[in-house]
């Protein structure tokens, strides 16, 4: 397979002045727009603030997603963004996160919620006061929200297997290594992928194992998998942890090039990864057009102008062969803005 294939789904700027200081003496008349602002108060007007809260800190994909909200607060103007996250993937780590943020009022906040149900009432609550903005993963019921920005990820389940048929034509047992249940965007990946492999009695699933965003978990997964499957044909791994992990049990498994993996993120493990031949395919979503469309949905909101409701940004399949064209290196995640 040697080809990049790019999916796409389908502002207000507030206006910052400076109070001038009068100059005068007292041969000197005050000029008479000293101290004019652009709301005719004579007051500066007010900085928005918005606060974004990252599903996980240190990650590539919510560093690039916070280049994107950067980028659109600087270009909109007279906005400041704070950004926080937990240590890891938990629920219970960004509900605190969650509470102390709300406590400052911000006049919106983007987030991506670490589970479905555990941050419902808590956003619903954030809601009451401040414009949310769910990017990426969301909550069971988010009609709270101004708007839903995230990838395809049905979608991107469902070209995680036309890869898999590209690596492997001839069919075979395939494997998901997924995060946890209750994180929509997992959910959803998993969800497109069994949806497509059904439709093909070439492949055998033989089921998704849960890693906990722990690499050292996905790997255990993946060499107990080749004892019990020897003909194991390829994996599906849904995030940049399992990716990982599915890559490191590939190589304590001595099968490099034997089972085939599609890994989802385009972080730099799974560059090396994609590089050094043990993942074959990498789909890279577009964390920063989720964080640029989300600053703009939420100013957009704050002003009471209409929003969308729910957003979905593209992604693109990158091979070793593509790896190093414009548009795969365009599609690689950052390390820092």
């Amino acid at each position: 397979m040697s080809r990049i294939t790019t999916f796409k789904a389908g502002s207000v700027a507030a206006a910052m002045a400076l109070t001038l200081a009068a100059c005068s003496s007292a041969s000197e008349e005050p000029d008479a727009n000293d101290g004019a602002t652009a709301d005719g108060t004579g007051n500066a007007e007010e900085a928005l603030n918005i606060a974004f809260v990252q599903g996980v800190i240190g990650d590539n994909f919510y560093i690039s997603m916070e280049c994107g909200v950067r980028a659109a607060a600087e270009e909109l103007g007279n906005i400041e963004v704070s950004v926080q996250g937990p240590q890891r993937w938990d629920p219970a780590l960004q509900q605190p996160i969650v509470s102390s943020v709300m406590a400052s009022e911000p006049d919106a906040m983007l987030i991506a919620p670490n589970d479905v149900s555990a941050l419902q009432r808590p956003l619903e609550q954030v809601a009451e006061n401040s414009e949310v903005v769910l990017v990426d993963t969301t909550v069971e019921d988010p009609s709270f929200a101004a708007s839903h920005i995230a990838s395809d990820n049905v979608g991107g389940g469902a070209a995680a297997f036309d890869a898999i048929k590209e690596l492997v034509p001839d069919g075979g047992k395939v494997l998901v290594i997924d995060n946890q249940p209750g994180i929509s965007t997992s959910d959803d990946r998993v969800q497109g992928f069994e949806e497509a492999v059904a439709e093909d009695d070439s492949y055998e699933y033989i089921g998704v194992e849960y890693a906990q965003n722990e690499p050292r978990t996905a790997a255990e997964i993946v060499t107990s998998t080749i004892q019990a499957h020897p003909d194991l044909a390829a994996i599906f791994a849904t995030n940049i942890y399992s990716a990982e992990g599915a890559a490191t049990g590939i190589e304590q498994a001595g099968v490099a090039g034997e089972v085939q993996v599609v890994g989802f993120d385009a972080g730099p493990a799974q560059v090396e990864a994609l590089q050094d031949g043990t993942v074959q395919a990498i789909i890279a979503q577009q964390p920063y057009q989720i964080g640029y469309q989300g600053v703009e949905q939420a100013v957009a909101a704050i002003n009471g102008e209409a929003t969308e409701a729910s957003i979905q940004t593209g992604f693109s399949i990158i091979t070793p062969e593509t790896l190093d064209t414009k548009e795969g290196q365009a599609a690689l995640y950052a390390s820092s803005c």
